[in-house]
């Protein structure tokens, strides 16, 4: 944390830039889950009294808003004060005039309960066992890290992906993931080893595509494997041949009748989760 003063001596988009990263720092803070090194740790003066230092800086910006700036100054004398409300009025206002609007991947995440290690890895995740998706050729690192966010969310016990599939690691498909790439794990298998892994674990396989069973009536099995395919093609007719549980549609009013295969997965792994408690 960089002392208030120190700001002041900042030029305005230097400032501002650095405000928001502070902001977001005492947001992450104030909820538990700290990045490492970037703890509250001025030990001169509260938090509180520290983000009320922060945000009569903000106020001054010329550029405010005259609402906002309103907002933050009713913010400054709510009693109690509310730290994070705070925090995350004044950093996205700033952001607004910076004209970096938060991605999904900037958004504060709530306290995990898991046990974690020393470097913030979840030691032990709960999940159910026997459930797994198979991303076949997914080419978008954001969908790659959006099924990966999805599946551990949703308590999938692994994520299985095709060896066309993009890598996981790339730092887009990182971004988007919100750490769970590194929590949930993930194995690389041709069609041919996912019709082994399956056969020898007893899982059914089924895929998510048009021309299936509608989703409100499938019958999701207690564990097994869903296939997911790439976002232009599809599920591959070597995958739709391996899915011998079955196929289950989303139906679709719209013109276009297309979702987003992170959303489309979203929505299967939510009537999936239904369909286990």
């Amino acid at each position: 944390m960089i002392e208030p003063h120190k700001l002041n001596q900042l030029q305005p988009g230097q400032k501002r830039r650095k405000l928001a990263l502070t902001l977001g720092a005492l947001e992450r803070d104030i909820l538990g889950i700290p990045e490492k090194g970037n703890e509250y740790n001025i030990k001169s003066i509260s938090r509180a009294e520290y983000i009320k230092k922060i945000i009569s800086i903000v106020i001054e910006d010329p550029e405010l808003p005259s609402e906002t700036k309103n907002s933050l100054e009713n913010a400054l004398k709510a009693e109690p004060f509310d730290e994070k409300y705070a925090c995350n009025i004044a950093r996205n206002s700033l952001l607004a005039i910076i004209g970096t609007f938060p991605a999904e991947w900037d958004l504060i995440i709530a306290p995990h309960s898991s046990p974690v290690d020393e470097n913030g890895i979840v030691k032990k995740r709960d999940f159910f066992p026997g459930v797994y998706v198979y991303a076949e050729d997914i080419r978008s690192p954001f969908n790659c890290g959006s099924i990966f966010r999805t599946a551990e969310a949703m308590g999938a016990e692994k994520v299985l992906i095709s060896p066309m599939c993009i890598d996981p690691n790339h730092p887009k498909a990182l971004r988007s993931g919100m750490g769970c790439i590194e929590t949930i794990g993930y194995e690389r298998k041709s069609i041919e080893e996912l019709e082994s892994f399956a056969r020898e674990n007893d899982l059914p396989v089924f895929v998510l595509e048009t021309g299936g069973t509608p989703i409100e009536e499938f019958n999701f099995p207690k564990r097994g494997i869903c296939i997911i395919g790439s976002e232009e093609l599809g599920v591959s007719p070597a995958a739709l041949s391996k899915a011998t549980y079955g196929r289950v549609t989303i139906p679709m009013k719209g013109l276009k009748a297309s979702l987003n295969v992170g959303v489309a997965y979203g929505i299967l792994m939510q009537k999936w989760v239904e369909a286990l408690l």
